[in-house]
């Protein structure tokens, strides 16, 4: 007897039919994943470059779409992931869902916080999964600060430094102001590391250096965003990237009244007086895999997500108000009612 689910109408005896948006890294690893698995199907991919999607299809046995238009558009496909430049995400996963698809798209959903709300709100109307990859909030290094929060009491200050030096910086989209976004909406894992663990923010202070090449074009960025918690914690977001940089850094750093927390990815110490100790963390291996099988598990079984809608657009919503400021060079409220 063909067993179905009663939300969405899938059958465990038929894959559920995916299209890619994208062919880099994000789109490889969605890919192998969706092949290996035997609940799914890759059956075509849209990319920016033909000679590249042609290459990536033939790995993967898909057909090539001509555009990301006219993927969302085939009656073959269930499921679309978006793995593409930031700044389409928004206007591919609104298409998608006009089109009745579930939508998977890496962070951000959007680089504009209006057409965000439309997303979530027309999958809500359409009654289809839109998920919003946050990894980072799978990875061992987030589950380990958790974790260990309670271990240092009240905490007052936070600081989260990723500096990512990078010589000869080719014209790639990472480094283009069009297509990435503002760095901290680009990078929006670094805001939503601190909104998960603290809760709602007031107020954001932000500024931002860019060393640019040419027109949309930049060789180097750094920004610092300091954020002041509802609760009354204050916290620092130090990202830079490119060649103005020499020494790689990934720290982040809590200050509790009962101890001190400094966390790298690989490890973590737990400071109080005199006393150190280390603190496991687990691997950041597998993420990819390991939310693209989430996925699949709640479109089959309503098994529930890691991360919801709601807490993703907030924290887009806090990123953006570290662009205003950077941008006014004034404190941003945030809205929290």
């Amino acid at each position: 007897m063909t067993q179905i689910n009663t939300r969405f109408g899938f059958s465990v005896n038929s894959p559920i039919r995916v299209g890619i948006v994208g062919t880099g890294f994000a789109a490889k690893l969605r890919a192998e994943t969706v092949q290996a698995d035997g609940r799914s199907n890759l059956v075509a991919v849209a990319g920016r470059s033909p000679d590249q999607t042609a290459a990536f299809c033939e790995t993967f046995g898909a057909e090539a779409a001509v555009s990301w238009r006219k993927l969302v558009e085939r009656d073959d496909l269930d499921l679309v992931i978006v793995c593409t430049v930031n700044r389409d995400h928004g206007a591919i996963v609104l298409a998608a869902l006009e089109n009745d698809k579930h939508v998977v798209v890496e962070y951000p959903l959007s680089l504009d916080v209006s057409e965000a709300e439309r997303a979530i709100e027309l999958a809500a109307q359409k009654q289809k999964l839109l998920h919003i990859e946050h990894i980072e909030l799978l990875g061992g290094l987030h589950q380990a600060i958790k974790e260990s929060l309670p271990l240092v009491g009240k905490v007052f200050y936070a600081r989260y430094l990723t500096i990512a030096p990078q010589r000869s910086v080719p014209e790639r989209w990472t480094f283009q102001h069009s297509l990435f976004g503002f760095p901290l909406v680009g990078a929006i894992s670094r805001l939503h590391r601190f909104t998960d663990l603290f809760g709602e923010v007031a107020s954001v202070n932000c500024q931002a250096q860019f060393w640019d090449t040419q027109a949309d074009f930049y060789k180097a960025c750094l920004c610092n965003a300091q954020l002041r918690f509802a609760n009354g914690l204050v916290a620092e977001a130090v990202y830079g990237k490119g060649e103005t940089f020499w020494q790689s850094e990934n720290i982040f750093t809590i200050y509790g009244e009962a101890g001190t927390l400094i966390f790298t990815p690989e490890s973590g110490q737990l400071i109080q007086g005199e006393n150190r100790s280390t603190i496991k963390v687990g691997t950041r291996r597998g993420l990819f895999a390991k939310d693209t099988d989430m996925v699949l598990e709640y479109l089959l079984n309503g098994t529930p997500l890691y991360v919801n809608n709601a807490s993703s657009l907030y924290a887009l919503k806090v990123a953006d108000a570290a662009r205003r400021s950077s941008e006014t060079g004034q404190n941003v409220a945030i809205d929290n009612s």
